[in-house]
């Protein structure tokens, strides 16, 4: 293992000392327990937004906090849910009088810490439950799991918030957000945690993984490695499927690296996705690229659609100024 560390035990608080030293215009970090909070909290009442989830998935949740997104994130350990004394923490510590919105992946350690911080504040909350990988079925033991496109909700409800609206408004567009997006990746290459020392699982030379997590988990699938545009073709089927966009419907599409993968391949695999639903008469009317829900070291990448309306669409264009996105003024 070849990693730009001092010690394992130390290397997730040494990341966040530097990640709210380079934004502290933006963010402050609180010890003690841990989470990563907005600076500039609204004057007025607003809807407090609060995410987290296990380190290695960078920039998510931290790289969202700011003005038009997240008020606070509570990062774990690497692939490791945060604590509920972080969550009740954060939510206590940027809560002003409109309540709190939890956004939560569904992973079974997130879901059961957030539904405890939650019962122990005393504050009015809701919580969106994102469930958007496409690559397990709704039946299956533990639910579809949350990636990329809980970036999608926590973008579109953090202006909502901004703009003021209220806490049952927040939750119910959080879930059609949520219902309305769907994901689907593949891995080239395994990640290495640190604290392991080797790779998560052993692939081929010539294999993918088809339909994996973000955690490092297999995918639904091996495959044996493909052009580009069978890969593609593979995942944009399955999310098609899905959310059965009818022509003339207006979608975001998101590629999002696993934090390996070039953007030379990035943009290739947008292209070939594009190409897809325009040829369904589909229309693609806002795009982002990049390494946004990453998998530490992993090689691939994830393709995210979501189905927008009027209001959705102003959401994403309404002004956001974290670490990770940042457009408007």
């Amino acid at each position: 293992m070849k990693k730009i560390i001092n010690h394992v035990d130390n290397l997730l608080d040494e990341s966040l000392h530097g990640f709210a030293k380079a934004h502290q215009d933006i963010v402050s970090l609180h010890q003690h327990p841990t989470f990563i909070r907005r600076l500039a909290i609204s004057e007025k009442p607003k809807v407090a937004l609060i995410s987290g989830g296990g380190a290695g998935h960078e920039p998510l949740h931290s790289g969202f906090v700011g003005k038009g997104m997240l008020d606070a994130a509570c990062p774990g350990q690497i692939f490791t849910s945060p604590t509920p004394d972080q969550m009740l923490a954060a939510a206590e510590s940027v809560e002003n009088g409109a309540g709190v919105l939890f956004i939560v992946k569904n992973y079974a350690g997130d879901v059961m810490n957030f539904e405890i911080a939650a019962e122990m504040l005393e504050c009015e909350h809701e919580t969106v439950l994102v469930k958007d990988d496409v690559s397990l079925p709704e039946t299956h033991s533990t639910g579809r799991r949350g990636v990329a496109g809980t970036l999608i909700v926590e973008k579109m409800v953090g202006a909502a918030a901004e703009q003021g609206k209220k806490l049952t408004e927040c939750k119910a567009l959080g879930d059609r957000v949520a219902k309305n997006t769907a994901s689907m990746g593949f891995a080239l290459s395994s990640c290495t945690v640190p604290a392991a020392g080797r790779p998560t699982f052993e692939i081929g030379d010539d294999e993918i993984e088809m339909g994996v997590g973000i955690h490092g988990e297999r995918g639904r699938e091996p495959m044996t490695m493909a052009s580009a545009e069978e890969l593609v073709q593979h995942v944009t089927a399955a999310i098609d499927k899905e959310l059965d966009p009818q022509p003339g419907q207006q979608v975001l599409l998101h590629v999002n690296g696993f934090g390996a993968t070039p953007l030379m391949e990035l943009y290739l695999v947008y292209d070939l996705a594009a190409k897809f639903w325009q040829g369904k008469g589909v229309e693609i009317k806002r795009s982002l690229v990049g390494n946004f829900t990453t998998s530490l070291d992993m090689a691939g990448c994830s393709v995210t659609l979501t189905l927008l309306d009027d209001e959705m669409l102003k959401l994403w264009d309404a002004p956001v100024h974290s670490a990770a996105l940042r457009w408007g003024s």
